[in-house]
């Protein structure tokens, strides 16, 4: 037989399609020709695939070869595809029987010796293999714990080609995926180790409960990186489907655990106020790799020293705030990945940054202007609550004669509000009040009266708010209300949300 087929499995961002690998034996000068749109690594499977084939003591056809990837419109990127290349070439060769693995996905990268590498985004393979019927899919050893997660789907591993040989021609077993880890995750930073800040750890309260994005201001040591850094231990645990997405996003970037469990915990990231637009939003050379601003998916990204950034990196969050995706287009394809995030931006008031605070800046009001006009109006008007955390005093950092709320405390009532919410919104499957989109909340049954927005509608009027600032502030009421047990906002959540979101609100 001269011609055999492989199946295999591609991604397209976070996006997996089945992949037939074809190999044809043919006459003709040697030469191994690989189509199917396929990138560097790819077309240098060639080489790494006759060398694994030759030192696992198997013999390499002397003939033309043809390896095809279908389909053949979609852009093939990495090295998952050698172990099916390897063993449809086999097959074709007559080495194999190719009826052993019909039916299963064959994924893995070779090393020259024949050893079978793990490889990146296993997780969402599987779960696009299971997707469209199959029920077995062969990985390397060291992947196999990930694919385990995937439910309904038989998971094999081998760790070289001499043993997927052995299985294939001869029945020997291949090896089973090691035990699930039960060690739970180490506990993350408490809220209980702020001193004092009640504002800020009222605003990281209400943002939790939520789902709002954050803007810190305030002196260094004020306790702004604290607050961040402890937003993910008070948001609730992902569910099913978040978890996945979350995991899936992390197995493509290759930073999933060892432990190869779903990831339950909302993931936190802090990229350095020097990381690029491509580093923070996405991108690279051929189909473009999710950046910071995806792998915090479902949970936190922390942007430390926020003036700092490079105004064209900052500008490039806009988008994906209002829509919770990154489109990436390229020379080679479009590339989309989801970003429904929280943000959480920190910002010290000036260039000098006195300990003191404001009393004591040396900076002229020049530079105050432009060292945060680098937070551009239209990125700020994203953002749904701004405070100003003041110095800490001596008594606040000293006294411990009334503890501090937990984590867990805060978690409960955050927990608390966001089943409200979500029990609210399930019409529409909204689980969050950030999600609400503003023309629901101004129309009937959610439309609050006139009496408890007359201040909200005057900020409107005299340009102190947006349109989009105005919605904001009607979400940042549902929440209050949700977190303080009551059914419907009045004014007096409708005034605190404005207060959040603004700074003092007179009248």
């Amino acid at each position: 037989m001269s011609y055999a087929r492989v199946l295999c499995v591609g991604l397209l961002g976070v996006t997996g399609h089945l992949v037939e690998v074809e190999a044809d034996l043919s006459q003709g000068l040697p030469a191994v020709v690989l189509t199917g749109l396929p990138d560097t690594a790819l077309h240098e499977a060639r080489d790494r695939v006759r060398a694994a084939v030759v030192n696992s003591g198997q013999s390499w056809p002397n003939r033309r070869i043809t390896v095809n990837l279908l389909p053949a419109a979609l852009p093939k990127q990495g090295s998952a595809f050698d172990l099916a290349i390897a063993t449809a070439l086999l097959a074709s060769a007559g080495e194999l029987s190719a009826g052993a693995l019909e039916g299963v996905a064959v994924l893995g990268e070779l090393g020259l010796d024949g050893a079978v590498r793990p490889v990146r985004g296993v997780l969402p393979m599987v779960a696009a293999a299971a997707g469209v019927g199959l029920t077995r899919v062969i990985v390397p050893l060291g992947n196999a714990r990930e694919a385990t997660v995937v439910p309904g789907i038989t998971v094999q591993a081998v760790d070289s080609l001499r043993r997927l040989v052995a299985f294939v021609r001869d029945g020997e077993p291949l090896l089973a995926p090691p035990p699930p880890d039960s060690a739970p995750p180490p506990a993350g930073p408490d809220l209980a180790d702020v001193a004092g800040q009640e504002l800020g750890r009222y605003g990281l309260e209400v943002t939790a409960a939520g789902g709002h994005h954050l803007a810190l201001f305030g002196p260094p040591g004020a306790g702004k990186t604290m607050l961040a850094e402890r937003l993910p231990s008070i948001l609730p645990e992902l569910d099913d489907a978040e978890a996945l997405e979350v995991t899936a996003l992390q197995s493509i970037a290759g930073v999933l655990p060892p432990d190869g469990q779903l990831i339950r915990r909302p993931p936190f990231q802090a990229p350095h106020h020097t990381a690029s637009s491509a580093a923070l939003v996405g991108g690279g050379s051929g189909l473009a790799r999710p950046g910071a601003l995806s792998l915090a998916h479902r949970g936190v990204l922390f942007l430390d020293e926020a003036a700092e950034i490079p105004t064209a990196t900052l500008q490039a969050l806009r988008q994906p705030l209002e829509t919770g995706r990154v489109v990436l287009a390229r020379a080679r394809g479009t590339t989309e990945f989801p970003a429904r995030v929280q943000l959480v931006l920190a910002s010290n008031p000036c260039p000098c940054a006195s300990p003191a605070g404001d009393q004591h800046c040396t900076c002229p009001p020049l530079a105050r202007r432009r060292y945060l006009a680098k937070l551009s109006g239209p990125l700020l008007d994203r953002i749904d609550i701004r405070l100003t955390l003041t110095p800490l005093s001596a008594a606040q950092l000293t006294t411990a004669a009334v503890p501090a709320t937990s984590s867990a405390e805060v978690g409960k009532r955050v927990a608390t509000a966001r089943a409200a919410a979500a029990d609210r919104w399930s019409f529409e499957g909204w689980r969050v009040n950030a999600e609400v989109p503003g023309p629901v909340l101004r129309r009937a049954p959610w439309r609050l009266p006139a009496t408890d927005t007359a201040a909200l509608t005057a900020a409107l009027d005299r340009g102190l708010l947006s349109a989009r600032g105005y919605d904001r502030v009607l979400r940042l009421a549902w929440t209050i209300c949700d977190l303080d047990g009551g059914t419907h906002p009045g004014h007096a959540e409708v005034t605190e949300a404005m207060q959040l979101r603004m700074g003092d609100v007179r009248g």
